[in-house]
């Protein structure tokens, strides 16, 4: 497998990354990404719309396998981010050798993941839920779903790894055309195979996890053919696809931060569950669909985020510090924009958001409260999101871990426990506002921080004009 070798001048030629000016830069990168994740908002929130229609067992199913689909996004996303950030910054750095062991390294790696996942679905899908919850239907909709989501999770890592090798060199409406492909299948899937469309078999909430499976393995041989065939700037081969400790460790220097993040919000979406069945399994129907409502604000701002790491990371790789400030700025002013206007939705229309999920009476009541409260905190959960992959594109990931650990770990975790021993489910959700706050300012501080060692390193312009 190996792509097509670029002309021999190709390899000087400044990347775009370099070049363009950064608004224009930035607008190019992240808008196909923001457009494509906000696709795949689309279909995770169609999945728990259709199945909804079957019943609040198998809703909450659904919403009690997000912190298993979680985990997998996390290490896939953040061995993806690895690869992104060490691949971009080779370029900018003139090192094509290491770039390309960046991507075959990193496909070799995601591979590895998938086999892992495969056997964590096969074995313990069901004593996870049964961790959770004893209502048999909900155990068996959940053990199907986690099974097939998790045994056939190839297409998710390799999906990843692909889209992030295009958007790592700047092809992001590429990366956005592989996404859309299979956000499509699986919104065309879905109805087809949960409800037994056109002589399809009924097959409910499996059908709902085979279509997203479907969609994500098409997705990805997308993926490797556009690699393959438009991507000169990195050359992928089959005998370089296998275990190399030296790249490894650097993508998972960068990478892991963002696995251990993604997985602790796993965790604490298992203890928020936790305790919000304490009160009524109604509380975690509206907490699954809240996570899926969410999806469409946090979507665009992850979207302008895969945008902007490999923007910074290329230019600080290629002691560009000016052109990193700007991309930072930038971003951030965007990101907070976006959740701004995700605020605003949330206050006035959550019952018609809560609607869509065939809301019973007693999940309206408990979910415009806590709809209301939870969305406070997204503007300021906009500049935290941007503020740490600053920090993890241009070498200081354990920040990211940091700040993650406190605000899910030892503030929302325990403050929604304690609020939850008044009784008042209500009071349960403050506890969101209370770990953004806290997030907040350490992500402030972390980002000044970096941005001045960063200057510091590549003798780049004074350091006081980093914030």
């Amino acid at each position: 497998m190996e792509n097509k070798t670029p002309a021999a001048g190709a390899a000087h030629q400044e990347n775009k990354m370099g070049v363009l000016p950064v608004g224009r830069l930035l607008a190019g990168m992240a808008i196909p990404m923001m457009i494509s994740m906000l696709v795949q908002a689309l279909y995770n929130v169609v999945d728990s719309i259709f199945v909804a229609q079957i019943s609040q067992d198998a809703l909450n199913a659904v919403s009690l396998a997000f912190p298993l689909q979680n985990l997998m996004i996390a290490v896939g996303g953040g061995t993806a981010l690895g690869i992104n950030a060490l691949l971009s910054r080779s370029l900018g750095e003139k090192h094509q050798d290491m770039a390309d062991k960046a991507a075959n390294t990193g496909i070799f790696l995601s591979l590895c993941s998938a086999v892992v996942f495969a056997l964590i679905g096969l074995f313990l899908s069901r004593p996870f839920f049964l961790a959770q919850i004893q209502n048999p239907a909900v155990v068996e909709y959940g053990t199907s779903y986690g099974r097939i989501c998790l045994g056939f999770s190839v297409g998710l890592f390799c999906q990843f790894c692909f889209e992030r090798l295009l958007q790592s060199t700047g092809r992001t409406t590429l990366s956005m055309c592989t996404q859309l492909t299979g956000a499509l299948i699986n919104i065309v899937l879905d109805p087809i195979l949960i409800f037994g469309l056109f002589g399809a078999p009924r097959l409910e909430v499996a059908g709902a996890a085979i279509a997203t499976v479907a969609g994500q393995i098409i997705a990805a041989c997308v993926a490797v053919v556009m690699n393959l065939r438009c991507n000169p700037d990195i050359h992928l081969r089959l005998r370089e696809i296998r275990w190399n400790r030296q790249v490894a460790g650097e993508i998972y220097r960068i990478g892991l931060p963002s696995i251990v993040m993604q997985s602790i919000s796993s965790i604490m979406t298992f203890g928020m569950n936790r305790i919000l069945v304490s009160f009524t399994e109604a509380a975690t129907a509206v907490f699954g669909a809240y996570f899926k409502l969410q999806s469409f604000i946090f979507m665009p701002v992850f979207g302008l985020n895969n945008g902007m790491v490999p923007i910074v990371a290329y230019n600080y790789g290629a002691a560009r510090m000016d052109r990193v400030r700007k991309t930072v700025k930038l971003t951030i002013f965007t990101a907070v924009s976006i959740m701004l206007a995700g605020f605003t939705i949330f206050q006035l229309f959550p019952d018609v958001l809560l609607s869509f999920f065939n809301a019973s009476e007693e999940m309206f009541s408990i979910g415009i409260v806590a709809l209301r409260i939870i969305c406070v905190s997204f503007p300021l959960a906009g500049f935290c999101i941007i503020a740490m992959s600053v920090c993890q594109a241009i070498g200081n990931p354990l920040y990211s871990l940091i700040v993650s650990v406190c605000r899910q770990l030892l503030v929302l975790l325990p403050v929604a426990w304690l609020l939850a021993q008044t009784g008042r489910l209500e009071l349960v959700w403050l506890a969101f506002l209370v770990a953004e706050v806290i997030s907040l300012t350490l992500s402030a501080i972390f980002l000044r921080r970096t941005m001045r060692s960063a200057e510091a390193r590549i003798g780049g312009a004074d350091a006081g004009t980093a914030s």
